[in-house]
This record gives C-alpha cells, structure tokens and sequence, in this order.
C-alpha cells in the first residue's frame, strides 16, 4: 500500500508538477498558467466524449491560454469525464424534463436495433441537454479552479525564485 502510494506521488511529480515548474521557469505567468489549467480542467470532463483533446488545444488558441497547461488540466482529470458522463446526462435529463436515458449497455443496444434513427436522434439530444448542464457548471468552475490554482502557482514561482540556478 505505501509503495503504491509513493509511486503515485513520484508519478504525480514526474507528470504534474515537472512540467508546472518548467512552464514557470521559462516565464509562463501564474494568473495565466492557473486560466490556462483551470480551462483545461473544465474542458476533460465535458460530456461530449472523444472530443476534449481537441478542445483543449483550440481554446488556448482562441483565448490566449497556454495550452501545453491546459492539455495538463485537460489530462489530469481524464477519469473524471468518464465518471461524471452519466451525472451530466441525468442533470440534463432533469433540466429540459426528458426521459432519462438508459445508462445500461442491453437497453441501448436494444433501442437501436429495434429503432436505430429514433435511438440516435434521442442520444443526440442526451448529449446537447448534458451539454447544456456542462456549459453552466465550466462558467462558475473556471474562475473557481484560476482562484485556487493561482496562490499555489505563485508560491511555486516565489521558491523557484529562491533555488539557487544549477547549471548541468
């Protein structure tokens, strides 16, 4: 148990924290590393499965992010879009008053074989309904995630500042 835990932290080191100090080192802002992670963060768990990689290197561009961060961001969290898919389908679900799409592989399965165009049609508005929930929840998620993300970033900037320069 305690090795599977330190290997996480040294993966978590080697993957997360590595590549945040040498964005700061090379003079990456904090303000605009925490936008640009905090949008990558919000865009891996949009319910529109397949699509956040793409996303997450059209925003940056679009917004001015750095998107080597927000690839990060969008990284970091990919096991949550797979847990949080269903949450977003429901609450949409919820929200527009449709049925509830259902989440079990034999009764979707069986809906398109008996109604494959109807089926697809109701998957399509699952999907913009979930779309919808996610929208509203990155437009108070993202100043949230900057918020947080930005004092750690700029106490990681303010030690680096202080490492002596170790020249290999």
């Amino acid at each position: 148990m305690l090795k599977a835990v330190t290997d996480i932290a040294s993966i978590l080191r080697r993957r997360v924290l590595g590549p945040v100090l040498q964005l700061l080192r090379v003079g990456a802002t904090p303000e605009r590393l925490a936008r640009s992670i905090a949008v990558g963060i919000v865009i891996g768990i949009n319910p529109l499965l397949g699509s956040t990689t793409v996303l997450s290197l059209a925003v940056p561009s679009l917004l001015g992010l750095n998107i080597v961060a927000c690839q990060l961001g969008n990284h970091l969290v990919y096991p949550l879009e797979l847990l949080l898919f269903p949450v977003f389908i429901r609450l949409g679900s919820m929200l527009f008053r449709t049925e509830a799409l259902p989440l079990e592989m034999r009764a979707l399965l069986q809906s398109f074989k008996l109604h494959p165009w109807d089926t697809t049609r109701l998957l399509w508005r699952w999907e913009w309904h979930a779309l919808v929930v996610w929208g509203i929840f990155a437009v108070i998620a993202v100043p949230l995630l900057r918020l947080l993300l930005q004092p750690l970033l700029e106490r990681m900037l303010q030690k680096l500042q202080h490492e002596p320069i170790v020249e290999k």
